[in-house]
């Protein structure tokens, strides 16, 4: 029988710490969650592999480094509302409710959705709720957010995402452009997004974040 506790801890020791992730509060949640939960039961043996697990329709788990290195910048407090857009089976709403005060994970598959909230249920997550939408239009009604991040890559980013950026609070995102990927913290101040680079990283880009292509003969 695989022991899961054991890969956990390795992934935490060999992956994770690092990479310069050095909040108690994420590596204690990167600890804490089973990461095979959350993953499709034919892959949990890859669950603690160093790199994205592959969902349907191009979306992935994210590699647990580029998620715990993304919520080392965040620094997600425990009075702080976080919305999670494409949190795909939930594992990152879980590790993120037990830093904050509660989630939003927004995932645009019903099927998905629901098998997320089953699983976070399960495993004694209260403060955290799955809302079915499209990602490109995050989840207005339980915002604004202290914290929003999207679980995948991002060419353009739509105005609606920005908008449910709380006055004072932050988003992460992971714009590529072609092969290039960087993490950047965006900070709102006076009703505008200031960035700043974080670390470069590469992943599928989210659908309805891509960028408009002009139209060719």
């Amino acid at each position: 029988m695989t022991d899961y506790t054991a890969l956990r801890t390795t992934m935490v020791d060999t992956q994770i710490r690092p990479s310069d992730v050095t909040k108690y509060t994420v590596i204690e949640a990167m600890l804490s969650v089973p990461r095979e939960a959350f993953v499709p039961s034919a892959k949990r043996d890859a669950a603690y592999v160093g790199e994205h697990v592959a969902l349907e329709d191009g979306r992935v788990v994210l590699d647990p480094r580029v998620l715990a290195k993304i919520l080392d910048e965040l620094d997600i407090q425990n009075d702080e509302l976080v919305l999670d857009v494409g949190t795909g089976f939930g594992y990152s709403a879980a590790v993120m409710a037990r830093m904050a005060e509660a989630v939003i994970a927004l995932e645009s598959d019903e099927s998905r959705a629901e098998d997320a909230q089953t699983t976070l249920s399960e495993q004694g997550v209260d403060n955290a709720i799955v809302h079915v939408g499209p990602l490109s239009d995050g989840a207005a009604e339980h915002g604004p957010y202290d914290c929003v991040l999207l679980q995948g890559a991002v060419e353009q980013l739509p105005d609606a995402i920005l908008a449910q950026v709380k006055e004072g609070g932050r988003i992460a995102v992971l714009f590529v452009d072609g092969a290039l990927g960087v993490v950047r913290i965006g900070y709102k101040i006076d009703g505008k997004m200031n960035w700043r680079f974080a670390f470069n990283a590469s992943a599928p880009v989210l659908p309805g974040f891509e960028k408009s292509r002009a139209f060719q003969l």
